[in-house]
């Protein structure tokens, strides 16, 4: 069997005397879909900042395809092949929607920075490449982000559309995992629907493998080929959606209250 494509390893994080990450172990594969949920103050988005570098673990190891990236800082790690988007949306609203792209492509360009102000060839052979690479990121997402909004300002966008560039920008750098963070938050239930639709197209058309954080159960239920759940920092759960959803542990972090006294 494989090697996860992912892989925590009795991983800890703390601040101060705040334990927020504690002896986490997740393995996440190639292709797989795999959503972490817990109620607020889980530890989800602190899972998502130990593995993209913004922290360092105090202990554990985290591995990508077999080698370890702790210790790197964020752009060698997006350079290995992660890539994420946040909770709270992260644009340039001011740049046009392509060009919101084309700043993701920007970190594995080599022209130096005279060769770019006096607009040298290879400055030019590699802005054109980044132009191509973004309408090529910008068309997977259909007429939503198509032909005349390239041009136009990403604050010009629906929210759920600047979701979506916020994805598009994230594949630019060529990711092997992708990384969402509540991509569904705010979304009414037809938005809902399609970010659900678009998850899954990202897995099958797009090739990636996504971990995901979300809070909507209707999204995870219907994405997740596995469900991790969070609490205080420990998985209490994994397995199936079903599994995961009825386990005790489960409902007694999200309701304060166990199954025994529930019923």
């Amino acid at each position: 069997m494989a090697d996860p494509l992912l892989q925590l390893s009795g991983v800890d994080k703390a601040f101060g005397g705040l334990q927020c990450i504690h002896s986490l172990d997740l393995d996440v594969n190639e292709g797989e879909i795999v959503s972490v949920i817990g109620p607020n103050g889980a530890g989800k988005t602190t899972l998502f900042n130990l593995v993209t570098g913004i922290y360092r673990p105090d202990s554990g190891d985290i591995r990508l395809d077999g080698e370890s990236i702790v210790g790197l800082s964020p752009h060698k790690i997006t350079n290995r092949g992660v890539a994420r988007t946040f909770q709270t949306l992260r644009l340039f609203l001011n740049m046009s929607v392509k060009e919101n792209v084309m700043a993701a492509t920007y970190g594995g360009t080599r022209a130096t920075l005279v060769e770019s102000m006096l607009r040298l060839p290879r400055a030019r052979r590699e802005e054109r490449a980044s132009n191509v690479l973004a309408e090529e990121k910008l068309g997977f997402f259909g007429q939503r982000l198509m032909g005349y909004r390239w041009n136009q300002p990403a604050y010009s966008l629906s929210y759920a559309n600047r979701r979506r560039l916020e994805i598009a920008r994230a594949t630019a750098t060529q990711p092997r995992i992708l990384l969402l963070d509540e991509p569904a938050a705010g979304m009414n239930p037809v938005e809902t629907h399609e970010i659900t639709e678009l998850i899954g197209e990202l897995r099958v058309k797009g090739g990636y493998t996504i971990l995901v954080i979300e809070h909507d159960m209707h999204v995870v239920e219907g994405i997740s080929d596995r469900v991790v759940a969070l609490d205080h920092g420990e998985k209490i759960a994994e397995g199936t959606f079903e599994q995961v959803a009825t386990s005790p542990r489960v409902v007694e972090a999200y309701l304060g209250t166990s199954a025994t006294e529930r019923q």
